[in-house]
């Protein structure tokens, strides 16, 4: 198995924090495939990801993404391989889809930004596979939640990345948009050989379309694997501190059988 990220007993602490984010963390992210990061509030899943991707250096521990430690690689060189997608972020000045998406080409213009027929092809297709071509002359701010989700996605395409990360991709979307954004995720890990990491709230999708979770509280691990030995009533009832069901789900389809989790009113 090759590994994309590889994790080797990282703690990390904010300067002002009482106890650790992160604490002895180890794991490996497997090339080609779709990753999920879960856990409650406070876990350390998007502290995970800052520091994977070099953006906090850990206290203690090493990160490697593709053989080498992360803290070899320059800011520009990463860039070309990992494209990240924030949860949100905000705007200083009006965009529309279109320019939005060209920005992922950063990594790859010269030192004077211009662009050529590889860099407005590459935005071209990244528009298409993200489903916003046809949004590209439409200011960010007049999309809807989902919308705008998507051309960031679409941005980070644009980038030509084998890795791509995302914190809470599906946050505030409706059903619809959330759907359709993890079968992109699973879309490109399995037909175009992304390696996709995604840090979500959401259990029982993570659980259909991921091949391997990890479950982080309190900034440790709690369990790690694929989804059935990830998501045992047992583990999500001690980390979630709430009773649940958990079930397999029904299909059809490929995720046939992945486990999903269902909360009970607590017992009075």
């Amino acid at each position: 198995m090759t590994s994309v990220f590889k994790v080797e007993g990282v703690s990390f602490r904010y300067p002002t924090a009482r106890r650790e984010a992160l604490s002895g963390i180890s794991l490996e992210i497997p090339s080609g495939e779709m990753f999920a990061i879960l856990g409650p509030n406070g876990s350390g899943k998007s502290t995970l990801l800052q520091v994977m991707l070099g953006e906090l250096s850990s206290t203690v521990g090493n990160i490697e993404f593709l053989g080498r430690s992360i803290q070899r690689w320059s800011r520009r060189a990463i860039a070309g391989k990992v494209a990240f997608v924030p949860q949100g972020e905000p705007l200083a000045f009006p965009l529309t889809v279109r320019k939005l998406v060209e920005m992922g080409r950063f990594p790859h213009v010269g030192i004077l930004g211009r662009t050529g027929p590889d860099d407005e092809a590459a935005v071209e297709k990244a528009m298409k596979r993200a489903g916003v071509h046809s949004l590209a002359g439409r200011l960010i701010s007049t999309l809807s939640g989902g919308e705008r989700q998507r051309a960031r996605i679409a941005r980070a395409l644009a980038q030509e990345p084998s890795t791509l990360v995302l914190d809470e991709p599906t946050a505030a979307l409706d059903l619809h948009y959330e759907m359709e954004t993890f079968e992109l995720m699973r879309e490109l890990a399995t037909e175009s050989g992304f390696t996709v990491v995604v840090a979500t709230h959401n259990l029982n999708l993570a659980a259909r379309y991921s091949s391997r979770l990890v479950l982080l509280d309190a900034g440790r691990i709690q369990a790690e694997g694929e989804p059935a030995s990830v998501l045992t009533h047992e583990t999500v009832e001690r980390v979630y501190r709430w009773p649940v069901v958990v079930a397999p789900h029904p299909g059809p389809g490929p995720d046939s059988g992945s486990p999903q989790v269902l909360p009970l009113s607590r017992p009075r």
